[in-house]
């Protein structure tokens, strides 16, 4: 014993030693970065865009953000909000002549694609051009690609365009493989959150919504295409349809790109566009550059803000980080901005699954008393579902991207009888005393009895009724009515716009505005983003902490680690959730 505890405090000053000089490292070379004075930018520029890293609906202040450093525990992402507000500024910038989109497959929901493309075509607008150029498009890159005065594809090449394509993995043997018992509780034939845990296929109805709301998309996805290419939806649907696309020369006689070409031919092409001579370089900007350069659009000085309130992640109790909407964290936000004079509207960006019932009420009641005193809008990102509608249900418009998933009214309870886990896997036996027939309830060392079953099932009712008639009060609908578009079911956007869930299709800028107009304050207001960011040292000593702990958890149990890393995951979604139907990868 005395080998083992060497062992692992060895091990612990070890990692605690290689932490604290990996920090110190980067907090020099930090200083140095961040050091760095207003980027200047030269006359005939064009803005580089490599979306390459995924978008995520703010960036971090990260002054390594462009650097592959080992201390990184995440590749980090680009910011859809700086990315956007880039772009309107590069459409005012004269020395912005054009843009070149280096695509690939850029990892990003279709709402946040969607807001990213409608930023694209608001610069192409001022008569500036903007050139692709792709080895490989995705799906998602060529939805970006095709609003280009120029799409170039390597000869060799490949554009995906074969339709879209929902996946989801199932978890029923891997919980039979560690001897894990799920104990299910829900209500509606659309709430397939649990499915994973105890099927190895789609139920009928979850199907059935899947393909409602995935072709929901595809059709918006078509007819854009459509729109920018000049090319028939139809002939569109018969080349997706019949994967006629085989390689570059395909794509360039259907017309779906306008050249194939190599990187230094597209470099020459836009030379000639800019003027160039053939040895000259052309002045490429990276986004991170021109982001700190000097701006065309000014700061609006204003007595008058409107609140914008980020909420992105899962829902959960606590203060939450970048990845979790923490309820009492974002619940105080709204709070600071309902009691603070200078805030005359709130605009809430919501992208979440959902999460935690009660964290999810916690939240929406917030939302409520704010809409008493002043505007408040919900902007849907990418998922907007259970407990992400939960929390927008109380403003006064809902605003969403055509291809947003969204709705998800419903909830489910979901416990895990680990009995055969602790004793077969890790070799642990449990026993106790209570003082009641009923003191551990839900505990994870027994299965549930039939009378708890009874208990929790009518809890789950009992929320879910809660929900319904909350959702029903703040879309103006009888219950009744709204339980026919709830039962968990997921809509897109446009489905959710039709059946009365949101009120309006667009992105945040939209709802900024819409907000501005109700708080009459059109004309003269200041934006402020809540919650303020960390700085990136405060986010790196987090994630440094993060892993410290994990790799001490993997020295102290070695086999047994996965084990223990995937009952911790399961966990997490025990108890009463607004939880989405599902985690669903669509490519």
């Amino acid at each position: 014993m005395k080998q083992f505890f060497k062992y692992v405090l060895a091990t612990f000053v070890g990692l605690l030693i290689f932490t604290i000089i990996s920090f110190l490292i980067l907090i020099a070379i930090g200083a140095i970065v961040s050091s760095k004075k207003e980027a200047k930018i030269s006359e005939n520029s064009v803005l580089k865009l490599k979306l390459n890293k995924p978008i995520v609906e703010r960036d971090i202040d990260d002054p390594f953000s462009d650097l592959d450093l080992p201390f990184k525990s995440s590749p980090g992402g680009i910011g859809l909000r700086e990315l956007t507000e880039a772009l309107a500024n590069a459409k005012l910038d004269d020395k912005i002549k054009g843009i070149y989109l280096e695509l690939k497959s850029v990892p990003a929901g279709f709402a946040s694609l969607e807001e990213i493309r409608n930023a694209l075509l608001d610069f192409k607008s001022s008569g500036k051009f903007i050139t692709a150029y792709g080895e490989v498009y995705s799906e998602s890159a060529y939805y970006l690609a095709s609003v280009a005065d120029k799409i170039f594809l390597n000869p060799v090449g490949i554009l995906e365009f074969n339709g879209l394509n929902a996946e989801l993995w199932f978890l029923k043997g891997t919980l039979e493989k560690l001897e894990i018992e799920p104990e299910i509780f829900r209500v509606g034939e659309y709430k397939s959150a649990v499915e994973p845990l105890i099927r190895e296929n789609m139920s009928e109805a979850n199907r059935i919504q899947v393909t409602s709301f995935l072709n929901s998309l595809y059709d918006h996805y078509l007819k854009n295409v459509s729109e920018s290419r000049s090319i028939k939806l139809s002939t569109l649907e018969n080349i997706s349809d019949a994967m006629l696309i085989h390689s570059a020369d395909d794509a360039l006689e259907l017309g779906l790109i306008t050249d194939i070409a190599y990187y230094d031919e597209v470099l020459d092409y836009i030379k000639k566009d800019l003027g160039l001579e053939k040895n000259e370089k052309v002045k490429f900007v990276s986004l991170k550059k021109y982001e700190s350069a000097e701006k065309v659009i000014k700061v609006v000085s204003s007595k008058n803000k409107i609140a914008v309130i980020f909420a992105s992640g899962s829902i959960e109790h606590g203060k939450g980080d970048d990845d979790v909407i923490g309820s009492e964290k974002i619940a105080g936000e709204i709070r600071k901005a309902r009691l603070d004079k200078k805030v005359k509207a709130v605009v809430l960006r919501v992208n979440s699954p959902g999460g935690d019932a009660l964290a999810s009420d916690i939240i929406w009641r917030e939302v409520v008393l704010t809409n008493k005193v002043k505007p408040i809008i919900a902007s849907m990102s990418d998922v907007a579902a259970s407990g992400g509608y939960y929390i927008s249900m109380g403003c006064d418009t809902i605003v969403a991207q055509p291809n947003t998933i969204t709705g998800s009214i419903g909830v489910f309870g979901l416990w895990f009888n680990g009995k055969n886990f602790l004793k077969n896997k890790l070799g642990i036996t449990v026993d106790g005393v209570k003082t009641g027939d009923f003191s551990d309830i839900g505990t994870f060392s027994r299965p549930v009895t039939d009378l708890e079953r009874a208990i929790i099932q009518e809890e789950v009712n009992r929320i879910y009724e809660d929900f319904t008639s909350k959702a029903a009060q703040g879309r103006g609908l009888s219950v009744d009515s709204l339980k026919k578009l709830a039962g968990g079911r997921v809509w897109s956007g446009v489905e959710a716009l039709n059946n009365g869930l949101v009120d309006v299709l667009g992105g945040l800028d939209d709802a900024i505005k819409i907000a501005a107009k109700a708080a009459d304050i059109e004309d003269d207001y200041k934006i402020k983003y809540l919650p303020l960011k960390k700085k990136f040292f405060e986010q790196l000593l987090s994630e440094l902490k993060d892993e410290t702990s994990i790799r001490i958890l993997q020295q102290q149990l070695g086999d047994l680690y996965p084990y223990v890393k995937s009952l911790k995951e399961l966990q997490k979604m025990e108890g009463v959730q607004a939880r989405m139907a599902f985690e669903l990868k669509i490519d």
